[in-house]
């Protein structure tokens, strides 16, 4: 698939998520750079931002040796979602040519001993708030993956990955009653997209009680929003909308119906071709900057978010169309700065294009 496809990609994206079709598929030559930008991430230990709690000198370990598995990328939580941007190509496209070397890789990585160490980390008492909950979601899209596939090498993934996946769980459980209060901001701490991946995962593994948890603390948070403030957004490094993740989020809790008449109250505009700033894709001055190169995540995660409020609503409101067109805009926009040549974008934007263009979230 080239660029210049990606409307077409993008409708057919939409109507797969209302039809229940399986989500489109990326051509092997597209996938194929996604795989190569992650396998140059994956054991590439520095440049390292760890965020680590440092009880004293004992804790003063190399990323490899804090982390088994998921040390590379720059940081834990773009080393998680690295490593499922492979599973998940790898289960789109099982012949590819790479495919054999990504199983390779994954088989190293994925061992109980690994993930086992990864799980004894978050036991630490300074270490149970370590990526919460944004890291905690991208892990629990990686184990959600795992556990939906069937495949042999999957399987056994899966099987050595429950020990970090019960850790997370369990600290969620514990959080979630805690958290009085969404967090509303464009970057990591944001609670609506970490619920959403919460839901997904709960879903696809039966978790009737986490599933229930996120419904009703969805719903305690943003049931009542209403006229979102859309002339806020963006800030200056965002990588999320958060009017957006939390229409996304709330696709997923309301029934259709319900849900549509949400979105009226929450973005009154919308069927009028207006919500602020957020149909428009953002610029991004300097790629090579760490914050501001945020700003070509953004353009990925709106569009992935709008695709799925669009999936949400019916084919003749007027509201998918103005959704869908921004979507294909902004999934331009994201795109085309996927691969900048510079560590700062590269260790992570592939997998936001993978999750927009492979359809997730709305499988």
């Amino acid at each position: 698939m080239n660029l210049s496809s990606i409307g077409c990609l993008l409708t057919l994206l939409a109507v797969t998520a209302t039809s229940g079709g399986e989500p489109v598929k990326l051509n092997e030559s597209k996938a194929a750079g996604f795989v190569k930008m992650a396998l140059a991430g994956i054991d590439r230990e520095y440049p390292n931002k760890p965020g680590e709690v440092l009880r004293g000198p004992e804790d003063l370990q190399s990323p490899g040796e804090a982390h088994p598995v998921f040390y590379g990328h720059f940081d834990w939580h773009s080393s998680v979602h690295g490593h499922w941007m492979l599973v998940r190509l790898l289960r789109l496209q099982p012949a590819a040519p790479w495919a054999a070397q990504v199983r390779r890789t994954l088989n190293q990585r994925f061992t109980r001993e690994a993930l086992e160490k990864e799980a004894a980390y978050f036991r630490i008492k300074e270490n149970r708030s370590f990526e919460r909950m944004y890291g905690w979601a991208w892990a629990l899209r990686l184990a959600r993956e795992l556990r939906t596939w069937d495949d042999p090498d999957a399987k056994r993934w899966a099987a050595a990955f429950q020990p970090l996946e019960r850790e997370l769980v369990a600290l969620t459980r514990d959080y979630l009653p805690k958290l009085d209060w969404p967090v509303r901001c464009g970057f990591h701490p944001e609670t609506a997209f970490a619920l959403a991946q919460i839901i997904d995962w709960a879903r696809a593994a039966g978790d009737h009680e986490m599933e229930n948890l996120v419904l009703a603390k969805a719903r305690k948070f943003y049931a009542n929003d209403r006229d979102y403030p859309t002339r806020y957004e963006p800030s200056g490094n965002d990588f999320f909308s958060p009017c957006l993740n939390v229409a996304d989020l709330m696709r997923r809790v309301l029934p259709p119906a319900e849900f549509r008449q949400w979105l009226t109250a929450y973005l009154p505009a919308l069927k009028d071709g207006k919500a602020g700033n957020l149909l428009a894709p953002v610029t991004v001055s300097d790629p090579s900057d760490g914050h501001l190169i945020h700003l070509a995540g953004l353009n990925l995660t709106r569009s992935w978010t709008m695709l799925g409020v669009a999936s949400a609503l019916t084919p003749e409101d007027p509201r998918r169309t103005v959704l869908q067109q921004a979507a294909e805009a902004h999934a331009k926009a994201g795109l085309a700065l996927v691969a900048s040549g510079h560590y700062e974008g590269e260790h992570w934007l592939a997998s936001f294009a993978v999750y927009l263009l492979s359809g997730t979230g709305v499988e």
